[in-house]
């Protein structure tokens, strides 16, 4: 297919092109998982291609109080800051009332996505609606160069959504093993390895493919164990699979990664975006992993997949698709916002986060709209790709529902890809 029509099924959001179309070019895999940031705010304000779904056309607003039908508007603007002022609430129960108005929603409600502003409030309880707006404000392309030249030169996903509408540890649970077990929150047993379901780290080791989990996130505070670690299996077999982040860059130079890479950032302060981390500090840790992946021997063969965990309570205007099979029959309970109960099925899918898909084996400057079969990119699409490329069973059913990306993988190589970003932005 020339690459003008390609470009065009993508931006059309049309189905995704046979997996055996490109995918053969893939020998290696690297992901790198950031934090905390939906699509509206981190990435719609690119405006190099006038199809990329952002929060300005026309303006997305959300009430002062979503209680109130004649409460003031407070709207999207472009002028999110570096450092936010605060971290906004990314529970499940609070990603209710942003995302339905309530922290109680019946069965088959429909998202407003109008609770936002309200959700902020009551989260930090100020007469202030400018520090509440920056929960639904975003970024301009010359806040973000690094992410905005990764846009452009590969392909941007705008309906990528993140796999539960709560916290980091279980959307990075459902990342690299289809399920959450049941938690809904970031508790003790990820930092005790006692995850016991089956993850994509277990079945690559069965199926003899490389894998590696290079950290920063021990050096955190508090201190995360990094996503392989979550998992009982790896505490007990594979720790020596867990290296510190220096030894990508020193593996990615001499050619030397395997052939599944996880990375994590460190969080909450400094690289991995989560507030109060500076996003300009975050996007010079992704220039830096992009360009030791370019520049490295394997760079002809890799795909670098960039995505982030969950929204982390910041504003988005799409709703989420409501009724999707669940990685397991477990379900969550925490005390809601208004100190009721509130029981999650996991049953529906987080808020848009953004993704990019970058290797030399796809088109430049494409934007990836929905999948077109009815379901929705996701982040177990991860591990659907990777169960085709390599040939692994299914981790899930929510594994089974979520489409792959395999389509968006040509077999044209490109000459053309970047060496170097950007350096990012001073503000």
């Amino acid at each position: 297919m020339a690459r003008s029509l390609l470009l065009t099924a993508l931006s059309l959001g049309a189905a995704a092109l046979p997996a055996s179309s490109g995918s053969s070019n893939i020998k290696n895999i690297v992901v790198l998982v950031q934090e905390n940031l939906s699509f509206d705010h981190f990435a719609g304000g690119l405006d190099y291609d006038s199809s990329i779904d952002g929060p300005q056309h026309p303006q997305y607003c959300n009430p002062a109080n979503v209680s109130l039908p004649d409460s003031p508007q407070v709207c999207a603007n472009p002028i999110a800051k570096n450092i936010a002022s605060d971290d906004p609430n990314h529970s499940i129960s609070g990603g209710n009332m942003q995302v339905f108005g309530t922290y109680h929603p019946v069965s088959k409600a429909k998202p407003g996505m109008n609770g936002f502003i309200s959700e902020q409030r009551a989260s930090y309880p100020e007469d202030d609606l400018a520090r509440a707006a920056e929960a639904i404000n975003y970024f301009t392309p010359d806040h973000i160069p690094v992410f905005n030249s990764l846009a452009q030169n590969y392909v941007l996903f705008d309906r990528w959504f993140a796999a539960v509408p709560g916290p980091t540890n279980p959307n990075r649970a459902y990342l690299t093993s289809g399920t959450s077990h049941g938690h809904g929150k970031n508790d003790d047993d990820f930092l005790n390895s006692a995850l016991p379901q089956k993850s994509i780290f277990e079945q690559l080791s069965e199926k003899g493919i490389t894998w590696k989990n290079y950290e920063n996130s021990t050096q955190s505070s508090p201190a995360f164990l990094p996503d392989a670690l979550f998992y009982d299996w790896t505490a007990k077999n594979a720790k020596d699979n867990i290296l510190p982040i220096d030894q990508f860059y020193t593996d990615a130079k001499a050619g030397n990664l395997p052939q599944f890479t996880w990375i994590n950032p460190e969080c909450c302060n400094y690289m991995s975006m989560h507030p109060p981390s500076p996003i300009n500090m975050g996007e010079n840790f992704v220039k830096g992993i992009y360009e030791a992946v370019r520049n490295s021997p394997q760079w002809n063969e890799t795909l670098f997949i960039l995505t982030f965990d969950e929204h982390g309570g910041f504003a988005d205007h799409v709703s989420p698709p409501t009724d999707v099979p669940a990685g397991d029959s477990l379900t969550y309970t925490e005390a809601a916002g208004d100190g009721e109960p509130y029981t999650f099925h996991f049953d529906r899918l987080g808020v848009r986060v953004p993704t990019v898909l970058i290797s030399p084996w796809v088109s430049k400057g494409a934007v990836q709209h929905a999948p077109g079969s009815g379901n929705e990119f996701t982040h177990t699409s991860i591990i659907k790709f990777v169960q085709e490329l390599w040939g692994l069973e299914s981790l899930s059913p929510r594994v089974d529902w979520s489409p792959s990306f395999g389509g968006v993988i040509s077999n044209k190589f490109r000459d053309d890809t970047p060496e170097r970003l950007p350096d990012a932005a001073d503000f």
